[in-house]
């Protein structure tokens, strides 16, 4: 059931950033979100002037609002195998990722989001470590116009129905289409 609802969320996400109309597509989407004006945000919403060393799914750490919003999709491969992401960027920093891979009939999908339940992050300027449930975890790394996303150790059972781990990166840079896969379809094979 988890599975489902992730290839789902990958589906909305994908639906939401370029209406799927003609995948691969990943070009820049970048709007400025205005922050809603209230008499009062409640406190675990407002947006401190200093924001606190902490994870933003720590309790009580404040999660990204307003700011630069950006959506950033990438394929690579052909209908029968491949991989693609779904990026949302707020000020440049990933707040939340959608990864899903084919290789016929075999399908894995991941996703996360900044205080979801099903994950943990913390973070160190351009880096982002992303642990997931206990199944492994993701480093993120920004260098420059590219967020490059590596899997440690991630449970391919759990993602992908299928024995093994996910090691192995995926990268995906603005304004282009195509990411650079790494490793991580390694064991997809039926």
């Amino acid at each position: 059931m988890r599975r489902r609802a992730g290839i789902g969320a990958v589906v909305i996400l994908c639906a939401v950033v370029n209406g799927c109309g003609s995948l691969p597509s990943s070009r820049d989407r970048t709007s400025e979100i205005p922050t809603p004006q209230r008499d009062t945000a409640p406190p675990e919403t407002a947006r401190p002037a200093d924001l606190p060393d902490l994870a933003p799914s720590q309790p009580g750490a404040p999660l990204l609002q307003g700011g630069r919003r950006e959506h950033l999709t990438c394929f690579a491969g052909n209908e029968d195998r491949h991989a693609r992401i779904g990026v949302e960027l707020i000020d440049d920093q990933v707040t939340y990722f959608a990864y899903y891979s084919r290789w016929r009939p075999r399908t894995c999908s991941i996703e996360a989001g900044r205080g979801d339940a099903s994950s943990r992050w913390s973070d160190n300027g351009t880096y982002s470590r992303v642990t997931l449930a206990d199944r492994g975890e993701l480093r993120i790394v920004q260098d420059g116009d590219a967020y490059r996303f590596a899997f440690f150790n991630v449970d391919r059972a759990r993602y992908c129905g299928m024995d093994g781990k996910i090691n192995g990166s995926l990268t995906v840079k603005r304004g282009e289409d195509s990411c650079v896969v790494e490793g991580v379809m390694d064991g997809h094979a039926p």
